[in-house]
């Protein structure tokens, strides 16, 4: 499993990739692997606020629908739309084209709860 070093977990196992004012997200490698096939994805819209651990969105797979957590708070920039047409690049690319939001952030000091990939690596070796 590949957890990008430049990258910032959360224990949701979403993504962060801290870009200046803002930060985008996405689901884990890790995450994509135990949902199986993404079927289909619900996400918000430009504009809206959302706020650091409140659901921003679903996924829907085969195996199950699981919700996406805000890693911090802040106002959504951008939705990938590509995703959304598209739900498979989560599959297929995680990290890049599977990108699922661009957020401000609100709160830098919200950031400091995120794991590193290290970290991240050895919380998903000793789940449950």
């Amino acid at each position: 499993m590949d957890f990008p070093e430049e990258l910032k977990y959360s224990k949701e196992h979403v993504w962060v990739r801290v870009e200046g004012e803002s930060a985008v997200i996405g689901v884990t490698d890790f995450a994509q692997e135990e949902l199986g096939a993404i079927s289909g994805i619900e996400l918000p819209e430009d504009g809206d606020e959302v706020e650091q651990d409140d659901s921003v969105g679903s996924i829907e797979a085969r195996k199950t629908v699981a919700d996406i957590y805000a890693p911090f708070s802040g106002v959504v920039l951008s939705v990938n739309q590509e995703v959304l047409d598209t739900p498979t690049l989560i599959n297929d690319d995680p990290y890049d084209g599977g990108w699922l939001l661009e957020i401000s952030l609100s709160d830098c000091d919200e950031l400091k709860g995120l794991m590193t990939s290290d970290d991240y690596a050895e919380y998903v070796e000793n789940r449950d």
